[in-house]
């Protein structure tokens, strides 16, 4: 299927600059125009530009999540053609909702989300990027930027199952591996305990 694509000069300087780095880029995309990737982690401001160049160099144009405030005005422009999607936190719809209905109107739809939401540490990820792929019916990808090997990109895929605990064992396995820039900033893999299994969501998190 077509997938929403970055141009081929972008993809051929970005491989380059990569390239003169020393980095290497996995593409183990999904085979639908239509998916959410997870991306971890997040400790510093340079993951962000490794992500850009990355996707890129796949040949493919992410979209992201940002307040509605941050598109008003000239700058506006220049937030959608980096893949901004403005959401309004006003609207009665919460953001899940907003983000489903969001992908129903689209054909090509490839958004990045940061469960860490911070460059520091935190003590769980936020669950938003799985209850909108789930709503959604579409896969979740598994982005990563990996400094220790120089390495990163998509290293797969899978459809969520509604269970969120057998998929965030799923997803804490393939990031075992994976090495962030400030390896004591990054946040636990694991679900926000809550009363009803505080022990299972605890255990999402274990070394």
């Amino acid at each position: 299927m077509k997938q929403a694509a970055s141009t081929p000069l972008l993809q051929t300087l970005s491989r380059c600059v990569l390239k003169l780095l020393g980095w290497r880029v996995e593409a183990n995309l999904p085979a639908t125009p239509k998916y959410v990737i997870v991306g971890a982690f997040h400790t510093t401001n340079w993951d962000f530009i490794f992500a850009l160049l990355i996707t890129w160099a796949m040949g493919i144009h992410i979209h992201w999540v940002g307040k509605d405030s941050l598109f008003r005005g000239p700058m506006g422009w220049v937030m959608r053609r980096l893949g901004g999607i403005p959401v309004d936190r006003r609207s009665r719809h919460n953001y899940v909702q907003q983000m489903v209905d969001i992908f129903a109107a689209r054909d090509e739809l490839i958004l990045t989300i940061t469960p860490e939401g911070t460059r520091g540490k935190t003590p769980y990820w936020r669950t938003g990027f799985y209850y909108v792929a789930l709503g959604a019916q579409v896969p979740i990808a598994l982005g990563y930027v990996d400094y220790k090997h120089r390495i990163g990109g998509i290293g797969g895929s899978f459809m969520p199952s509604g269970d969120i605990h057998a998929d965030m064992e799923i997803i804490r396995a393939f990031f075992a591996d994976k090495t962030p820039k400030y390896p004591d900033k990054a946040g636990a893999i694991r679900l926000r305990p809550t009363p009803e299994s505080p022990e299972k969501n605890q255990e999402l998190g274990a070394a």
